[in-house]
């Protein structure tokens, strides 16, 4: 289907609304209730995915250590992937923070179960955040075909953007798109493409301004489809979703009797020594193997999962 709208005047038509109809809201809120997303919520399984396709040796490729953080807690070490490429404002942000040690004790403030868990809040104020200057948002990425996204199925950007876009994996990423033979005929000759919002999607939190995030961020604990291309994914988890899950339930300072797990450090995985890495390996959905490894998942009419119902594996190397 060709759109009728770009997708950036639907966001900004999106925006205007949503900010007409809500109430100026702190950044440690997302823009739906939590009302709405425990109601959508869906049970999700604690263990990570087990590997059942046999996929070649030259099909799993190793993340890059400058592009990969390091979150501790209680539960274990989550192992994030950066993408750079979609969102370099939040991932340098993210970096410099964690470099910084911005994130050290500070708690997961806002968790709730199969949504989200928020970090970056502190004991005495939830709405802590950086001196840092906030960041223009990255929704979206303009891209040509140079920057190859699959384009896998039909899919609808988000409940509030009613356009239909493609879907598909960018760099083993869940990704939406604009199709990228609309380049043919846009003033630009590039469409817009963003991250989808899967269970794992790290992103980053902000208020009703579109460009006000700072420091706060949150890990999806289930999909969050009303947040596609209206918040900033900067990255996704590839080990260690297992102790997104566990991270307690409840908003601190409103919950009684709530207590917080948390953030025990974050770390670039660049800066630590071999012996403190976790080898995390993740499957190239550009490899041959992958195409194959997607027609075991498909039924029998031929259709594909949703794509965030498509778990990209991922192992420890030994």
């Amino acid at each position: 289907m060709i759109m009728r709208l770009s997708l950036s005047t639907a966001l900004a038509l999106a925006l205007t609304t949503a900010a007409c109809a809500r109430e100026a809201a702190s950044e440690t809120e997302a823009e739906t209730s939590t009302e709405t997303a425990v109601a959508a919520a869906t049970e999700v399984a604690v263990q990570e995915p087990v590997v059942t396709y046999d996929f070649p040796e030259d099909a799993w490729r190793d993340l890059d250590p400058e592009n990969t953080l390091y979150i501790e807690t209680d539960h274990g070490r989550i192992v994030v992937e950066l993408a750079p490429e979609f969102a370099p404002i939040h991932v340098d942000r993210m970096k410099t923070l964690a470099r910084d040690q911005f994130y050290d004790f500070l708690i997961w403030h806002r968790v709730i179960d199969g949504f989200m868990a928020q970090g970056g809040g502190s004991r005495a104020n939830p709405n802590h955040g950086t001196d840092l200057p906030n960041m223009q948002s990255e929704f979206t990425l303009s891209r040509g075909p140079e920057l190859e996204l699959s384009e896998l199925m039909d899919r609808q950007v988000s409940p509030s953007i009613p356009q239909i876009g493609k879907a598909g994996f960018w760099n083993s990423f869940p990704a939406g798109t604009q199709p990228i033979a609309q380049s043919m005929i846009t003033a630009t000759g590039q469409v817009q493409s963003w991250l989808l919002h899967c269970r794992g999607a790290a992103a980053m939190a902000r208020t009703n301004d579109p460009n006000s995030a700072g420091s706060q961020f949150y890990i999806t604990r289930g999909d969050a489809e009303h947040l596609n291309a209206t918040y900033t994914v900067w990255g996704r988890v590839r080990h260690g979703q297992d102790a997104v899950d566990a991270i307690s339930v409840g908003t601190h300072m409103q919950d009684p009797g709530f207590t917080p797990d948390v953030i025990r450090s974050m770390r670039v995985e660049a800066d630590l020594d071999e012996g403190e890495r976790t080898p995390v390996q993740v499957v190239d959905t550009d490899h041959p193997s992958f195409a194959a490894y997607l027609d075991t998942l498909r039924d029998a009419s031929g259709a594909l999962p949703d794509v965030c119902e498509i778990d990209i594996p991922t192992r420890i190397q030994d």
